[in-house]
């Protein structure tokens, strides 16, 4: 089994005696279903899984429940399974998008106390985002990312202990040892390729073929778009074109969405596409990084959402539709192959993974910074500039950044391949894989007593 960071979050939920319901969001194929049965196993006796999508596409059984009572009617219908009560019976409601009056009900089924409920959804993110009955009091919502780099790491042999190492030379702001260096770097460059979508991953871990990881990574980028078209047809077409055109925005300098570029039409603004905007992201195929012209602590109150870039949710994603089946764009750094887009996006997932709110700087007069994020232990504002090359020290525009007094940056970040740390005045030149110590997840250190 593949190690997930989640994996303890979801085990002490449901090892505890809450009476909430746990609500697991991600894209399709992450990995949600597979980690909330592993940990269900762990604690109560009887779990009954119940996929609504098989069961819209089947008999539809759940589709006008309407009541506690309607819902154990379908429930009894659906599995002769004895059951026992909330401390030993788990009922999962996998995909209970397709039901959004599911949503509504948890809140009736968590006061009813029968059971316990856990709920999962692909789409979930964009369901919550429209429904205006949302029990908000009764849930608890986590949010799941394909493996980060830390957990690819741990699939490929690499420790925990070698992790919290890394993690003190991070801290420490000390040099990396250039031989744990190139086995890390090693490591990095195939997560560009491999990813960090699970089947993929075991696929490399049994074969370590690119080829069989290739066909699996088109397979789940045609379900994304499969489940596009569900969505509404309007849009679909819209939203399948925007994502298709992601590869080759990351290839401009700017890197960001041109909106007459999408249906080739003059004069078209961020106000035509906002639907199919918030379907990306929300869906969590796609990672949105809003411009910030004059940032301030937080970012959340100066961004500008016309002005947006788009990853992939998955380098491996990139890289497929980049290069195709050929690894040595990406294993070879003499290959003359720029990797500055796909270096981007591990560092993009890196940060959404680490519960970072995605930012990038850009101001006419001072230029670009590849992302911000909020210290919320500073209480600043954090640059980061991504630096696939060799010439990682030239930087102007994060140059500038630092040195705007009204900015009050206490440090930034020069993410490069070199094993180096340095530090020149605010700037912390560090290798690249150290992104996976820039995490602002919520009370990482324990609880904040007040």
């Amino acid at each position: 089994m593949l190690y997930r960071k989640v994996e303890p979050i979801i085990s002490e939920y449901f090892k505890s005696d809450t009476d909430k319901v746990l609500v697991v969001t991600g894209a399709r194929q992450i990995g949600k279903s597979y980690i909330i049965r592993y940990c269900a196993e762990k604690y109560f006796k009887n779990i009954v899984e119940v996929n609504l999508i098989s069961d819209s596409e089947g008999d539809r059984i759940f589709e006008n429940v309407r009541t506690v009572d309607d819902f154990y009617l379908a429930l009894s219908a659906f599995s002769t399974q004895m059951l026992g009560d909330r401390h030993d019976t788990l009922i999962f409601l996998d995909e209970i998008q397709v039901y959004p009056h599911l949503l509504t009900m948890l809140k009736f089924l968590r006061e009813d106390g029968r059971y316990r409920f856990v709920a999962s959804g692909s789409l979930l993110g964009v369901t919550l985002r429209k429904s205006a009955s949302v029990p908000l009091g009764s849930i608890d919502v986590i949010k799941m990312f394909p493996l980060d780099f830390g957990e690819f790491l741990i699939a490929n042999g690499f420790s925990m202990e070698g992790i919290d190492s890394l993690r003190e030379l991070f801290n420490g702001l000390k040099s990396v040892p250039l031989g744990i260096h190139n086995r890390v770097m090693g490591l990095y460059k195939r997560y560009l390729l491999v990813g960090g979508l699970p089947e993929a991953v075991n696929k490399f871990l049994d074969s370590r073929d690119l080829n069989q990881v290739r066909a699996i990574q088109s397979t789940i980028s045609e379900l994304y778009r499969i489940d596009a078209a569900k969505y509404d047809y309007e849009h679909a077409l819209k939203i399948g074109r925007i994502y298709s055109l992601i590869p080759s925005v990351m290839e401009n300098k700017k890197k960001r969405v041109i909106y007459k570029e999408i249906e080739n039409i003059k004069g078209k603004r961020s106000s035509d596409y906002e639907e199919e905007m918030e379907y990306l992201i929300s869906s969590g195929i796609a990672l949105g990084v809003n411009a910030i012209s004059n940032p301030k602590f937080p970012l959340r109150e100066t961004e500008q959402k016309n002005l947006i870039k788009l990853y992939y949710n998955d380098p491996g994603l990139l890289t497929a539709a980049l290069y195709h089946n050929n690894p040595v764009p990406v294993l070879n750094s003499e290959s003359g192959v720029n990797l500055g887009s796909v270096y981007e996006c591990a560092v993009a997932c890196q940060l959404a993974a680490n519960d970072n709110s995605l930012y990038y700087y850009d101001n006419r007069t001072r230029g670009e910074v590849d992302f911000l994020y909020d210290d919320f232990d500073t209480l600043s504002v954090v640059p980061v500039e991504v630096k696939s090359g060799k010439d990682y020290k030239r930087h102007v525009a994060i140059s500038r950044f630092v040195s705007t007094d009204e900015y009050e940056v206490k440090c930034a970040y020069v993410l490069s391949n070199s094993n180096e740390v340095e530090i020149k005045g605010k700037i912390r030149y560090v290798p690249v894989y150290f992104s996976l110590f820039l995490d602002n997840r919520l009370y990482k250190n324990g609880p904040v007593l007040i």
